[in-house]
């Protein structure tokens, strides 16, 4: 069966996006193969994603997950029913307020891969429903001081076990398994 994980890039105060909900900051950084290597292990192992719609509950260019280049079945969280929408063979499930059913329906598209949640309140209501197996985080040295934070919000302790750590270039890849 697939394995729930929250994935993301954060910055060193656990921000996920400036107050605007840029992301720009996170270009720019010095690579190393070993740093493309984490990442593309990581994308190569995802089967389906669930994150939140946008109010128009349109996808325009830039904000399809991973930038497009996943082909994989996106769930996509609303307040509201819409049909679900094709693009560049993709396809996009609206699910209305259940984020457990989104969850499981993407791990049966998933099958044997791995299930990616993107976003904070999407990843807090996984985590607190017991829905995430890991939280895979690409750390950058930035500091913003204020932001989206990715946690911020959780109203319980969830404990983790450190699975794995690495560091290249500029970013440090964090993975830990959450325990039940």
């Amino acid at each position: 069966m697939a394995k729930v994980i929250i994935h993301a890039t954060v910055t060193l105060d656990g921000f996920m996006a400036d107050v605007d909900g840029g992301v720009d900051w996170m270009n720019g950084f010095p690579s190393d193969p070993g740093d493309e290597d984490v990442i593309g292990r990581i994308v190569r192992e995802l089967g389906a994603v669930v994150g939140g719609a946008n109010k128009s509950q349109t996808i325009d260019d830039g904000e399809v997950p991973y930038g497009g280049s996943l082909k994989v079945p996106v769930y996509l969280m609303t307040h509201s029913a819409h049909e679900p929408i094709e693009k560049d063979d993709v396809t996009y499930t609206f699910v209305v307020d259940d984020i457990t059913y989104a969850v499981e329906s993407a791990k049966q598209a998933a099958g044997d891969k791995w299930v990616s949640l993107l976003g904070g309140s999407i990843s807090r209501q996984c985590l607190e429903l017991g829905l995430v197996d890991e939280i895979q985080l690409h750390v950058v040295p930035i500091l913003l001081g204020e932001g989206i934070s990715l946690f911020t919000g959780l109203s319980k302790p969830i404990k983790l076990e450190r699975v794995e750590t690495s560091a290249f270039a500029s970013e440090t890849h964090l993975r830990y398994r959450v325990l039940a």
